[in-house]
């Protein structure tokens, strides 16, 4: 196998790692009511409560709100719809560089630009929406993590450019 199409494929696999994230918090952001209500009950029969008191108190917190915007204030939760969808369009981005890495670059760059954005979000609003300090750290570490793919395709791009003449034709999509 050449270089260039070992290369392709780290790339598209991990575009695909990536994708999968965005899809899976895009569209678990939909069911929001009923999935806290589940965790919730799981947090409850593990006994979370003793072992994890403010995670505890934090979720049904969350849940209690939730379920009141719910009832009262369905329109609010259309905001989270709105996010689900944002997650949605994201991951469809990405197939630009999966179908031709070198001239879409820039999709990569603007992932990675848009995981280093969630850190100064969570720590400027987290504090400003009574949010706790340690939930925001799982935020941010969306943002740190989701970056570690993107990285790696980046690097994986530029190696693969500097394989490619100038003025060849892209690799085709598998």
């Amino acid at each position: 196998m050449s270089d260039r199409v070992a290369l392709l494929q780290g790339i598209r696999a991990w575009l695909v790692v990536f994708v999968v994230g965005l899809v899976l918090s895009g569209v678990t952001a939909f069911p929001l009511v009923h999935e806290l209500r589940w965790a919730e009950e799981v947090l409850r029969s593990l006994s979370a409560g003793e072992h994890l008191p403010g995670l505890m108190e934090w979720v049904e917190r969350v849940r209690t709100g939730l379920d009141t915007a719910d009832a009262e204030y369905p329109f609010l939760l259309y905001g989270t719809d709105w996010l689900a969808f944002a997650h949605l369009v994201i991951a469809v981005a990405f197939y630009g560089p999966y179908r031709d890495p070198v001239r879409n670059i820039w999709v990569v760059e603007f992932g990675m630009i848009a995981c280093a954005g969630i850190v100064p979000l969570a720590l400027v609003c987290g504090p400003i929406r009574g949010i706790p300090l340690w939930w925001s750290v799982i935020d941010m570490a969306f943002g740190v993590f989701g970056v570690i793919p993107l990285w790696i395709v980046r690097r994986k791009i530029k190696r693969l450019e500097s394989l490619t003449p100038s003025g060849a034709v892209p690799v085709p999509a598998a």
